[in-house]
């Protein structure tokens, strides 16, 4: 979380990652607006670069370098994240629907969600198929398709470039592989029709054996077929999409001024019906100067969106946006050549491919090479200590940001105690716990939802059922008028966790402070026997049921080091409740916890001192989340990570390895730990694993007190 003394007073929404969004982002993360929370909604971690597309079916490029790391970019910009697909707008009430969370208030909105080539109206399409657009799905079934041996079928829908394009890239992918290939490019009318360089790229088709079927429209796709409509058929083991991309459909349900489905934006890029909604990239149309869809206008329009947003937000003068004329359109031809063309003159060769990689490249450096963010300075005349102590790493969000075992243990006296209090009331068991998380995002309905498995997790480990919550929610400092708004995202996300687990939301309290901070009460009933840290025994199987690396991943996230990918796995993992895990262990566990800011070895610990035993634990049996070893090795480490070790010196042996000292890693949301009978073992992973959870046996409980990792 980005710590600010200045109060919150404006909302800006962008919706969609797009080649225009990516460029605000970097240019706010420079020049910041304070005052105003930016969001950025899409639905996942990262947004292709289009233009290197090609270049990645053919094999040039890997798929991580075309993938706009949208993460990293937010995390830049100071913005939050919401991995999530907008299915709705409301310009009165100025609100944006995402389905699963509250509705998001803006002040000021910019649109760049791009087109779509899925072919939802051609029959079997969906099922059989995949659209060019969006590029998740095309580059997951394209390596999938390139895992496969003997000839290749490809069909392409659709003979604009776009198409052709496509055909010759996959064209040259499967010869790289010594894979024979059918690939035809089918048309309803005629293949490159009226296209300045239609002669050359058609010599180019022709050099990979390229079919053109033209002269009739799809008229429905089954499995591994096209029917076209004059009743021909092409046989392809994959059919491709590229014909005539289309606007989102929500876009025209939402009450602007729409042309042919696309939102219309006059020279300012704003909607001519709602001026507090901009657009930019292929989702518009620009009233003032109508232009073909291009990626090259995206990019061009970009530094006016960036600066009328921020002319709005600040009562500055908003500029026009003047695209050129005509641009050079820059064609991969299957390998290492290109074709350029611009006002009807034509060149090609592997020179353009280098030209056409260079620009693809230098844009692509500028969302990968990010300015460093300055360090915050110590004020003027501060105590000696403050300097070093602002030199380190900013702390970390989740239970990075928890206060260490030796703390505790100083306040509370000897080892800390069971997961949770037993209470007796009226004859009957419970458990009481609370526990709260400074934000580790800047989505508020994200930490709503961690917050809330996490403050479970301590009832679940002793086998308790979960029943009410009372809440603590600290806002940062913001006017009247968003209190209301954060509150709603916030307590909405949490009731739809607790709710799931059939706990209920009783009451709370909420106060202002200088970050987000959130917390549960949690009570839980005891329906047998509590689930204590005592009770393993030598020989009992140890299981855990989720990865470690939580701290790690959140930390490298913090620093810019981590990719968006692995942290939206990391966060799918800390929004995963443990219910069912605890149902599966509690009946036959001798000892139990929730692994959370101790990290594995702590918790481990905690149930080793409270058992008079010891552990094993094979470290490559272990679950790890995806990046936690890698940034493990780059020495990337939370918050909390050093007073971790150091409160278990003499009492752990471990190698001084990057893999172990995830050992020391504090967890949010973490797994349980259980001791289990050997001989129930490995049944209870087969069924924790049917249930859906990571879930191994790591290690076993021994008569010694030391804990090996090996």
């Amino acid at each position: 979380m980005r710590e600010s003394t200045v109060p919150l007073v404006k909302e800006l929404v962008l919706v969609g990652g797009g080649h225009a969004h990516a460029l605000v982002l970097r240019r706010w993360g420079m020049a910041p607006v304070p005052g105003v929370r930016l969001t950025l909604v899409n639905p996942g971690p990262s947004a292709p670069y289009t233009g290197m597309l090609p270049g990645h079916v053919a094999g040039h490029y890997p798929r991580a370098a075309l993938e706009i790391d949208l993460v990293r970019l937010a995390r830049f910009a100071g913005a939050r994240l919401i991995l999530g697909a907008v299915d709705r707008i409301d310009p009165v009430a100025r609100r944006v629907a995402v389905p699963g969370r509250a509705p998001l208030a803006y002040d000021l909105l910019s649109i760049d969600v791009g087109i779509t080539s899925d072919m939802a109206g051609l029959p079997g399409f969906a099922e059989h198929a995949v659209a060019a657009k969006p590029l998740a799905g095309l580059a997951d079934r394209w390596a999938d398709f390139c895992a496969g041996t003997g000839a290749a079928r490809i069909a392409v829908i659709g003979g604009g470039i776009a198409g052709v394009e496509l055909a010759m890239a996959m064209a040259e992918r499967m010869r790289l592989s010594g894979r024979a290939s059918d690939v035809a490019v089918i048309d309803k009318g005629a293949v490159l029709a009226r296209h300045p360089a239609r002669a050359r790229l058609m010599a180019a088709m022709e050099g990979y054996g390229i079919a053109r079927i033209e002269g009739a429209a799809p008229a429905r796709v089954t499995a591994g077929t096209v029917h076209l409509a004059d009743g021909r058929s092409v046989e392809a083991d994959l059919i491709v999409g590229a014909a005539g991309a289309v606007p989102h459909p929500w876009l025209a349900t939402c009450g602007m001024e729409m042309r042919d489905g696309y939102m219309v934006v006059d020279a300012q890029l704003r909607s001519v019906s709602h001026p507090q909604i901009y657009g930019a990239g292929d989702c518009v149309y620009l009233s003032h100067a109508p232009r073909p869809k291009a990626g090259v206008f995206a990019v061009r329009a970009a530094p006016v969106l960036a600066w009328n947003l921020r002319a709005d937000l600040v009562g500055a003068q908003r500029r026009r946006f003047k695209p050129q004329r005509d641009f050079l359109k820059l064609v991969s031809l299957g390998g290492k050549s290109a074709l350029a063309e611009k006002g009807g003159v034509v060149f090609a060769g592997p020179l353009m491919w280098r030209w056409k990689d260079r620009i693809d490249q230098r844009f692509m450096d500028k969302l990968r090479e990010l300015p460093p963010m300055p360090r915050t300075l110590p004020p003027s005349g501060a105590a000696k200590g403050v300097a070093q102590e602002m030199a380190g790493p900013a702390p970390c969000g989740g239970c990075g940001a928890k206060l260490g075992a030796g703390a505790l243990t100083g306040i509370l006296g000897g080892e800390p105690g069971d997961d949770a209090a037993v209470l007796m009331t009226g004859g009957a068991r419970q458990v009481i716990s609370t526990d709260h998380l400074r934000g580790f995002a800047e989505d508020p309905a994200l930490v709503a939802r961690v917050a809330a498995v996490h403050a479970m997790g301590d009832i679940w480990a002793m086998g308790a059922r979960p029943q009410a919550a009372l809440a603590t929610v600290i806002l940062p400092r913001m006017a009247p008028r968003m209190q209301g708004a954060w509150l709603d995202e916030i307590m909405v996300a949490a009731r739809d966790v607790f709710a799931a687990e059939g706990v209920e939301v009783v009451g709370g309290h909420s106060s202002m402070g200088t970050e987000l901070t959130l917390g549960f009460t949690v009570t839980g009933l005891l329906e047998r026997d509590a689930v204590t840290l005592a009770g393993a025994r030598p020989g009992d199987a140890l299981i855990l049921t989720k990865a470690i690396g939580t701290g790690v991943v959140l930390a490298g996230e913090m620093q810019m080091r981590a990719t968006g990918a692995e942290v939206a796995a990391t966060w799918a993992q800390m929004l995963m409740p443990q219910g069912t895990a605890s149902a599966i262990l509690s009946p036959v566990a001798h000892a139990m916890t929730d692994v959370t800011g101790f990290g594995l070895a702590g918790h481990l610990g905690n149930i080793c001192a409270a058992s008079g035993a010891g552990a094993e634990v094979d470290m490559t049996a272990v679950p790890l989340l995806t990046g936690a070893p890698r940034l493990s090795g780059l020495g990337v480490r939370s918050t909390l990570w050093a007073q971790n070790r150091t409160a278990l010196a003499g009492r752990v042996e471990a190698a001084d390895l990057p893999l172990t000292a995830l050992i020391f890693d504090p967890q949010t949301a973490g797994g349980l730990l259980a001791a289990v009978p050997e001989a129930r073992a490995s049944a209870l992973v087969d069924a924790l694993r049917e249930a859906g959870f990571d879930a191994a046996r790591i290690g076993g409980i021994t008569q010694d007190t030391v804990i090996r990792f090996a």
